[in-house]
Order: structure tokens, then sequence, then C-alpha cells
């Protein structure tokens, strides 16, 4: 066991060195390696870097950066190597591994608020373009002009649409991806925009017009009323700090008063 231990760690150090070829190693293992990537991975990273960096590039990362703890845990345990050791070091190096995960979901939560203001807008160009061509071709005209983080999700759906997936399973998906107000509702809309003769469309695309005008008023608001509770926040630091700083300077002449008494 110990000589396995050891060669593993030769090899990895000589991965890390760039002595062996470490992408090549995750491209020929690809099929294996890939069930340890979650569902949502490649959404996520997309989601958070755009076209800046890809899947592959930030999971080989993940993956190098959990290997070397394990090496160094194995490493520092060499002298007395036993098997809560080594599954010690095991669970560090997943522990880091699924770190940078971690790290791209609580982005996205974070950022949810913003998707959630972006989406109207986005919206109102679509319905732009939903006018001139239908809905999928309209979609996929849409992307250049997205917020990036709408693009993955969007190619996604079109993806699933050009496969021949004609149900409202798609646009489901991109909502669920997107789980903001109104996002299952405009998705319906969307979706029924591409259905049945020219002049429903007409009536549904009116529809699906004001409903996208009143998301962009309640975004308005929301807006509006996150800079007015922005400014009172600023207003009440100000008042406590000028309050503070009176305090301070009527406690020190007093205390200067009582020791030249």
């Amino acid at each position: 066991m110990e000589i396995f231990i050891v060669g593993a760690i030769i090899v990895f150090i000589l991965v890390y060195n760039r002595n062996i070829d470490g992408e090549k190693f995750i491209q020929d293992n690809k099929m294996l390696l890939d069930k340890l990537k979650e569902d949502d991975f490649e959404f996520l990273v997309a989601a958070r870097y755009g076209d800046k960096k890809t899947p592959d590039e930030i999971f080989a990362k993940r993956l190098k950066n959990g290997g070397l703890v394990i090496v160094i845990f194995l490493f520092v345990f060499l002298t007395e190597l036993s098997l809560i050791n080594i599954v010690l070091s095991i669970l560090v190096g997943y522990f880091v591994y699924k770190m940078e995960y971690s790290n791209l979901k609580k982005y996205y939560k974070r950022h949810l608020h913003e998707i959630d203001v972006m989406l109207p807008y986005y919206l109102k160009g679509l319905e732009i373009l939903v006018q001139h061509y239908t809905v999928p071709v309209a979609l996929a005209k849409s992307i250049p002009e997205a917020p990036e983080v709408f693009k993955p999700g969007l190619r996604e759906m079109i993806a699933k649409i050009d496969a021949g997936d004609s149900s409202i399973q798609p646009y489901m998906d991109f909502a669920n991806q997107y789980p903001v107000r109104d996002s299952m509702r405009m998705m319906r809309l969307l979706y029924r925009l591409g259905l049945g003769s020219q002049e429903r469309k007409q009536e549904r695309l009116l529809m699906f017009s004001r409903t996208v005008s009143n998301l962009q008023a309640k975004a308005r608001d929301q807006k509006y009323k996150e800079r007015i509770e922005h400014m009172e926040g600023q207003t009440m630091v100000m008042l406590v700090s000028t309050g503070a700083g009176v305090m301070i300077l009527i406690l020190i002449a007093m205390i200067y008063m009582f020791t030249n008494l």
C-alpha cells in the first residue's frame, strides 16, 4: 500500500510540474471523470464567467486542486499511514474539489435578484424580434444581445427545440434555471406565441407585450425603492457618525474641563 501511495504521489507531482501532460490524461479519461461533474456545473460556469472561461478549464483546475490536497495529506501521513488517514486525505481533497462548485452556486443565488431585474428588459427586446420572426428564430437571434447570464440557458433551450422538442418543456426548463418573479408565466406566454394562426399570434403578442411592460414597471419601482433604501441607509449612517462624533467631542471637552479645575 505504501509503495502504491508513493507511486501516486510521484505521478501527481510529475503531472503538476507538467512533466506529464495532465490535460491529455483528463481527455483520455473524460468519460470516467465526467461522472464527478455536477449536472448544473457547466451552466453555473457559463452564468458566472460567460465566454471568459470554459467548463473544462474550471473542471481541470478543480481536479488538480483536489488531487494536490490529497497528495499533500498522504505525504504528511506517510510515516504513519492507515486506512483512517487515507480516507481523511480523500475527504479533505473532495471538500476542496467541491469548494469551487459551491462558490459558483452561491454566486448564482446572490445574483438571482440581478437576473430578476434584467429579465423584463431582455423580454422587451425579444418582443420586438417576435413581431418579425417565429419564436424559436427570435430566441436564436436574441442571444448576441442577451445579458451574459441568460446565454447558456437560451442556447440549451434552442438546442432542445432544434432537436425536435415542440412541447413547452424547453421553455419550462429555462424558467427553472432562472427561478425569478414571473419567469414561469412569461415562458408559458412565449410558448403560446408560437401556436395557432396569425390572428391568434397578434392577440397573444399583445398580451405578452402588456405583461412585459408591467414587469418593466415593477423592475423600475424595485430599483427606485432600492435606491431610496440605500439613500436612507446612508443618511442614517451619516447621522449616527455625526452624533457619535459630537458625543466624543463633548466628552473630550468635559474631561479637559475637569482636569483643569
